[in-house]
């Protein structure tokens, strides 16, 4: 068994519009994140879009993609209607990347779908960075997590996670006083396909509403997450003016 991509794009973004039309080292944003995902060994990769503009973009470069609606609250229930118009089986592997991610590592996607592929109980993982300064555990755009002995998810959270109770807060610029105990949650996910349709269904949990974390909902579920440990973090989506040049940089 092999595992698909798929790419929600919405058109409307709020704080740079139209990003994922945007150029990006001579393509638009998402015909970049849709060549960084055929270089994962997927074995489709599709674009979930919410406006017709997106679809001809990516068929205009012989690419998939197929038009959902524009009512989803999350990237998540867009896959689970795409997932649906491609009628894809229920034991399918599919990988959540984001629209506005063109530095991804391929290989990260092909890490992620790999949990499940090598453990057939296992219904939904992700993947993170290990954390090393201060800053970066304070900063609440900063999503950590916990993992338990298994290597599966206890909890997420925009807070400084776990507290180190004899030594925090640090000082602006101080590196954390043990490697290995604090995690940088990436937005990354991979699913079977079944379970997607089962989440896209479940109301929005408290604590994911509380964290503004969706991630939360299957976690309140009772759903183990298995987590990838990778070395170190791509490069990180576009969210602003400011991302927009660095990641047009790092493609010239």
């Amino acid at each position: 068994m092999s595992f698909c991509v798929l790419i929600p794009a919405r058109l409307a973004s709020t704080r740079l519009p139209r990003k994922v039309m945007l150029d990006v080292g001579g393509l638009p944003m998402i015909e970049q994140v849709r060549r960084r995902a055929l270089e994962s060994g997927a074995s489709r990769v599709v674009v979930a879009a919410d406006h017709p503009e997106i679809v001809e973009c990516i068929q205009s470069y012989d690419g998939e993609a197929v038009l959902t609606s524009t009512a989803h609250v999350c990237g998540t229930e867009r896959l689970a209607e795409a997932a649906r118009l491609l009628e894809l089986p229920a034991e399918a592997i599919i990988v959540n990347l984001q629209g506005d991610e063109p530095g991804m590592n391929p290989a990260l996607l092909q890490a992620t779908a790999q949990l499940l592929l090598d453990d057939a109980g296992l219904q939904m993982a992700t993947a993170a960075v290990p954390i090393g300064h201060w800053d970066e555990l304070a900063d609440p755009h900063v999503v950590k997590l916990i993992r338990n002995d298994l290597g599966h998810a206890q909890y997420f959270s925009r807070a400084p996670i776990p507290w180190y109770r004899e030594q925090f807060p640090l000082r602006a610029g101080a590196a954390l006083p043990d490697s290995g105990n604090w995690w940088r949650h990436l937005g990354l996910y991979a699913y079977r396909v079944g379970f997607l349709q089962d989440y896209a269904q479940w109301p929005a949990s408290a604590l994911e509403q509380i964290e503004s974390l969706e991630q939360m909902r299957a976690l309140e579920r009772g759903v183990q997450i298995a987590v990838y440990c990778a070395a170190e973090a791509p490069a990180s989506g576009v969210d602003t003016v400011a991302d927009l040049e660095r990641v047009r940089t790092l493609f010239s």
